[in-house]
């Protein structure tokens, strides 16, 4: 049964409709096949651009949708539980735009980010490297300034998009100084030296493509500095709390669709003459991920609210990130228990949610590094 929202305007409540009929309509019906082969929806975001929902936090002026991050993420959490590739890929987009939003000049705002709005260009974040995915500051990817251009070397691994976005947003060295040494870039599609590996072959989430990108002398103009040289990494950690918060609704909706699954097949399935739901050991079961499912949107509204507030909000950020995808492993294993053997078939969804939801515990930062920010905000 879909989630019971709590939405603060009648026209709020307009978009989650608005999202449940594209969801069950556009995405639902092809999400099993697309993960099976790999096959990447280029065409779904333009769907979700032209209809508004790509990037609704983004203020009007722009071509965004001007609505505080409490509806995006409830809008966020209605796209995961149809197909979590999209609600990630629609989670990264957003997380793409706004190092551009936030540090860009008026030229360039007025420039790049209304197609980035729109739908029309879809956009990638290049941040991790093979040898430094939770220590960003260790990147070694260089960008050296050379006239009226950057010249960008390096690898950019676990990229989501790599190969298929139209822009890319890059973190690249541009001084040997660890934390102030590293810059932000705008990095558009076809731009000479710009290359990617084959996606990776991953355990879930086959709809979205993820690559390395290798950048072999690329050349920008030194326009498409974002913000100031040596600040790349605070805009980079300044993205990473809402991007957490992305992530956290994505899994609350992937087990929504987990626990959704389960329960219609519980009131299907008989055993010793009564539906299994009925039966008080699985009934508890199917409680105990109901009330998972709740605490972890509780955890990412609470976030979004201070945020909408302009409140710091990074604790509870990495709280919810943590409680929304552990809970999602838990949720989405305990699916697959419920349907039995049948669980452990294709002929379900629930074995792919499983496996999705493995992922949500290990990007936008593993949730050891969660715990790692919520003990020193402790600490503090």
């Amino acid at each position: 049964m879909p989630a019971t929202r709590q939405l603060p305007t009648p026209e709020s409540e307009d978009l989650i409709e608005l999202t449940r009929d594209i969801a069950a309509k556009e995405l639902a019906p092809r999400a099993a096949d697309a993960e099976r082969t790999g096959t990447f929806p280029r065409e779904v975001f333009t769907t979700l651009g032209r209809a508004g929902l790509l990037t609704l936090p983004y203020p009007e002026e722009f071509g965004g949708g001007g609505q505080p991050y409490e509806v995006y993420l409830q809008v966020l959490e209605e796209i995961g539980a149809a197909w979590a590739s999209v609600g990630v890929g629609v989670s990264v987009h957003a997380l793409s735009c706004f190092p551009l939003f936030a540090y860009g000049t008026d030229e360039q705002r007025a420039r790049w980010l209304p197609g980035m709005l729109s739908g029309e260009r879809l956009g990638a974040y290049c941040l991790s490297e093979a040898h430094a995915g939770s220590d960003p500051a260790a990147m070694r990817a260089r960008a050296r300034r050379d006239g009226d251009s950057y010249v960008l070397n390096g690898a950019k691994a676990w990229t989501t998009h790599g190969g298929k976005a139209d822009f890319y947003t890059v973190m690249a060295r541009t001084s040997d100084e660890k934390a102030r040494g590293i810059s932000c870039f705008h990095v558009p599609a076809g731009t000479p030296g710009l290359e990617f590996d084959e996606p990776e072959d991953k355990m879930g989430l086959m709809g979205s493509t993820t690559a390395t990108v290798r950048l072999v002398d690329a050349r920008v103009p030194a326009g498409n500095l974002l913000g100031d040289e040596g600040q790349g990494l605070s805009i980079a950690l300044a993205g990473l709390d809402a991007g957490r918060l992305g992530i956290a609704a994505v899994a609350t909706g992937l087990s929504q669709g987990a626990l959704d699954t389960a329960v219609a097949y519980a009131k299907e399935r008989e055993a010793f003459g009564k539906a299994i739901i009925d039966h008080q050991g699985l009934a508890f079961v199917l409680a105990d991920m109901a009330a998972a499912i709740e605490s972890a949107r509780a955890t990412y509204l609470s976030a979004a609210r201070l945020k909408d507030a302009g409140r710091p909000y990074g604790r509870e950020a990495s709280i919810a990130k943590l409680v929304a995808t552990d809970n999602a492993m838990k949720v989405t294993t305990d699916a697959v228990q419920v349907l039995g053997g049948a669980g452990y078939t294709r002929d379900f969804p629930v074995e792919r949610f499983m496996r999705e939801a493995k992922v949500m515990q290990i990007f936008e930062g593993t949730n050891q590094i969660q715990r790692l920010v919520i003990s020193r905000h402790l600490a503090r």
